[in-house]
C-alpha cells in the first residue's frame, strides 16, 4: 500500500500547512519582475507594487468581513498577537489595568500577558472545563470597571476546541471591554464575521491557511470608538503608523491569494471533505483500538483537528513507531524536562495520559488512502507497544491501578 504513497504522510497541518500551488504562482512575479517597494510613490515599480498589497487587503478584509483599512500587515501571528495585546493595554493603561484571557490560549497570548504583568499589569486567567471550553459566566464575573482587554483564540492550536467567540464578543461590547481573537486556526476552516461577532482585533496567520511562512495581519476596527493601539515598532509610519516597516509584497500577496482561496474553500464545501478524511481517521482508529481519549470538545471543534491519547503508550515512543506520518506529540519536549502539555493539563487530563496524547491536522491536500495507511500503522504500533507495557496488561486483567500501592525498593 505505501509504495504508491508518498511517504512521510503530512498529518501535521495544525502546525503549518503546505503553499498552495495557487498562491505560488501569484506570488513569484513580485519576488523579480515587480520588486518596487510599495512605499516609493515617485515611478511605476512602486506603484505596481502598492497596488498589489492594497488587492491583498481587499481579500484578507474579506474573508472576515472587515474592510480593507482595517487590514495592518505583520510579520505572523505571533507579532499579531503581541501587538494586540500590548499595544491596546498601554494605549488605554489611564484608563485601566487589568486584561482577561484563557489558561490554553497560545503561548504568544499568554507570554504576552506575563510581559505585561512585569510592567503592572494585571491578568485574569480564565480556567477551561475537561472539554476545553470557557464559561461565560466565568468571563462575565471576572470583566471590572479597570478590565480594557478580553483575549480569547477561536479555535485552540493543540485540541481544536471552538470558543463561543459570538456571546464572548456580545458579553464585551455590552460591558463596554475590547475583544482580541487569535482566530489563527480558524481562518481556513470557519466562516468568521467581525462585525457579527463583535471582534475588535483579530489575529491572522498566513501559514495556517496554505499561505507563505512570515506573513501576517491584525485587524484593528475602525468604527466608534474606533480602536486605538499603541504600535511595538518604531519606524517610517507605515501601515498607518502602527506597523513600521517595508511591506514584504511577495508576502503579502501570498496571504491575500491564500485568504481568498480559504473563503472559496469555506463556501464551496472542501471542509466538508476534510472533516470527512478527520472522521474517517478517528472511526478507523476507535473500530480497532480500545483505551482511547478524545482531547477536547468533540461538538466544538475545528474539522481537521483530532487530539487523541493512547493510553498505556508514551507519546515520544509513538511518535518513534510511527514516523512515516508527521504529527505532534502533546507532550513538549523542553531541554530540562519532558512537561504534559499545559493545554491538557489546564483541562484536567491527568499526567499519564496527558504523555499519551498525539495531534493529527488533516488538510487540503490530503486523501483516504493517506488515511487508511495511517490507521494501519497506527493500530499496528500502538498493539506492538501495549504488549510490552505491563500496565495495560493488569488494567486487561480488571486490576485497577489507581488502587494499587506502589512500593520502592
Amino acid at each position: 500500500m505505501s509504495s504508491e504513497l508518498k511517504l512521510p504522510l503530512y498529518f501535521d497541518n495544525n502546525a503549518t500547512t503546505p503553499c498552495d500551488p495557487r498562491v505560488v504562482e501569484a506570488m513569484v512575479p513580485y519576488l523579480f519582475e515587480h520588486f518596487g517597494n510599495p512605499a516609493s510613490r515617485a515611478h511605476a515599480y512602486g506603484w505596481t507594487a502598492r497596488e498589489a498589497v492594497e488587492i491583498a487587503r481587499e481579500q484578507v478584509a474579506s474573508l472576515i468581513g472587515a474592510s480593507a483599512k482595517e487590514i495592518v500587515f505583520t510579520s505572523g501571528a505571533t507579532e499579531s498577537d503581541n501587538l494586540a495585546i500590548k499595544g491596546v493595554a498601554r494605549y488605554n493603561a489611564r484608563k485601566g489595568k487589568h486584561i482577561i484571557t484563557v489558561a490554553t490560549e497560545h503561548k504568544a497570548i499568554l507570554d504576552s500577558c506575563h510581559a505585561l504583568e512585569r510592567e503592572g499589569f494585571e491578568v485574569t486567567y480564565l480556567e477551561v472545563d475537561s472539554e476545553g471550553l470557557i464559561s461565560l459566566d466565568a468571563l462575565r464575573d471576572a470583566i471590572r470597571d479597570d478590565t480594557t482587554l478580553v483575549s480569547v483564540m477561536y479555535a485552540n492550536n493543540e485540541i481544536g476546541v471552538l470558543q463561543p467567540v459570538a456571546e464572548i464578543g456580545a458579553i464585551c461590547r455590552e460591558k463596554g471591554v475590547l475583544f482580541h481573537c487569535d482566530a489563527v486556526q480558524a481562518l481556513a476552516w470557519l466562516p468568521i464575521d467581525v462585525k457579527a461577532m463583535n471582534i475588535d482585533l483579530l489575529s491572522i496567520s498566513a501559514h495556517k491557511m496554505y499561505g507563505p511562512k512570515g506573513i501576517g495581519a491584525l485587524y484593528v476596527r475602525r468604527g466608534r470608538p474606533r480602536v486605538r493601539v499603541q504600535p511595538i515598532i518604531d519606524g517610517g509610519g507605515h501601515e498607518r503608523g502602527m506597523r513600521s516597516g517595508t511591506l514584504a509584497t511577495h508576502q503579502i500577496v501570498g496571504l491575500g491569494k491564500a485568504a481568498e482561496l480559504a473563503e472559496q474553500s469555506i463556501k464551496s464545501g472542501e471542509v466538508d471533505k476534510v472533516r470527512a478524511l478527520r472522521d474517517r481517521l478517528w472511526d478507523g482508529l476507535r473500530a480497532n483500538l480500545d483505551e482511547l481519549y478524545l482531547n477536547g470538545s468533540w461538538e466544538q471543534r475545528l474539522p481537521n483537528n483530532l487530539n487523541v491519547s493512547f493510553a498505556y503508550v508514551e507519546g515520544e515512543a509513538m511518535m518513534m513507531g510511527i514516523k512515516q506520518i508527521a504529527c505532534s506529540s502533546g507532550s513538549a519536549c523542553t531541554s530540562a524536562s519532558l512537561e504534559p502539555s499545559y493545554v491538557l493539563r489546564a483541562m484536567g487530563v491527568d499526567v499519564e495520559l496527558a504523555h499519551t496524547s498525539i495531534r493529527f491536522g488533516l488538510g487540503r491536500f490530503n486523501t483516504e488512502a493517506e488515511v487508511d495507511y495511517a490507521i494501519e500503522l497506527i493500530t499496528e504500533k500502538v498493539r506492538f507497544l501495549r504488549e510490552m507495557s505491563p500496565l495495560y496488561e493488569m488494567v486487561k486483567e480488571g486490576i485497577d491501578l489507581k488502587s494499587i500501592q506502589w512500593t520502592a525498593h
